[in-house]
């Protein structure tokens, strides 16, 4: 088995970027079911499927961590597949997915993709950091 010494689980709101990722939501609704989730020092928001957000990622280090992080969001609503997936980068990661595979278009299309308001993506409010490549496409 894989220590899970270094998860914790908070609500929603107490994520450190949860105001920033709530405020450019189309629909507010979803941090109902959202989770802020403790890796290291600070709780990070994970987003649920649903309207027009199609699928989610949660960025960690360590197999074991995102191993984890997959056990946490399985059977929670919204949180539709969770798997993990090596990030084949200069600072190599694991990029933990649930609901559709995310789109390698353009930023635009992305924050569409991720539920974010046309508002926020045209004004600049949402800037989603880039995911690396996918090894396998």
């Amino acid at each position: 088995m894989y220590p899970r010494s270094t998860i914790k689980v908070w609500p929603a709101h107490d994520a450190y970027d949860y105001e920033y990722l709530g405020a450019g939501l189309a629909d507010r609704r979803l941090l109902d079911d959202s989770v802020a989730i403790q890796v290291f020092r600070a709780p990070l928001l994970a987003v649920p499927v649903g309207g027009r957000r199609r699928g989610g990622y949660f960025i960690v280090s360590g197999l074991s961590n995102a191993r984890a992080v997959c056990d946490v969001l399985r059977g929670r609503p919204g949180f539709l597949l969770p798997r993990q997936r090596w990030a084949p980068a200069p600072d190599s990661y694991y990029v933990v997915e649930w609901g559709e595979r995310g789109p390698r278009g353009d930023a635009d299309t992305r924050a569409r993709f991720y539920g974010y308001a046309e508002e926020a993506i045209v004004t600049g409010r949402v800037q989603l950091p880039p995911l690396p490549p996918d090894p396998f496409s």
